[in-house]
This record gives structure tokens, sequence and C-alpha cells, in this order.
């Protein structure tokens, strides 16, 4: 009953969270720094508008969901990824 030990796939998941947000994190700071703004450079992924009140309702008559999504993917983000999975293969 020998157990093969293999890694992990919440680590990996955790990590790679970690690095979409510490990816992301040091774009926006470098964003004024004018060598490293590419880093911020991205695009928004998003279904319905909080800014213009144009998200996805549906009134229940007592109850009122209002859904919405938006994910911005940067230059920053994806190194973070690439970087938290180089970490989890080394581990």
């Amino acid at each position: 009953m020998a157990r093969t030990l293999s890694k992990n796939n919440w680590a990996l998941f955790l990590l790679l969270l970690a690095g979409i947000v510490v990816g992301s994190f040091l774009g926006h700071l470098a964003k004024d720094v004018s060598f490293l703004n590419w880093l911020n450079y991205g695009m928004d992924f998003a279904i319905g508008d909080a800014n213009n009140n144009n998200i996805v309702t549906l009134n229940l008559g007592v109850l009122v969901l209002n859904f919405g999504f938006r994910i911005k993917v940067t230059i920053g983000s994806i190194v973070g990824v690439i970087a938290a999975i180089i970490i989890y293969k080394k581990i």
C-alpha cells in the first residue's frame, strides 16, 4: 500500500492566484515608471459594466440580484503566473 507522492493541486491553485495578485500589484505600482509602464498594459474582459449601471439584474420582487464579472489581464499578471509555475515546479 505504497502511496505515490504527487504535487498538490491546491498548492498550484494558490500559487497561481498569488502570482496573479502580486503581478497585477507590481504592474499597477510600475505604471508611473517610464521603463516599467509596459507591465500595466492589458485588457479588460467583463460581463456587465458597473460604471454605467449596465449589469445583469434578476428582479424577483422581494429579492434583486445583480450579476457582474470583470477580469483584467496585464503583462504583470502574466509574469506573475509564469513565476508561480516556476516556483511550483521547484517545490
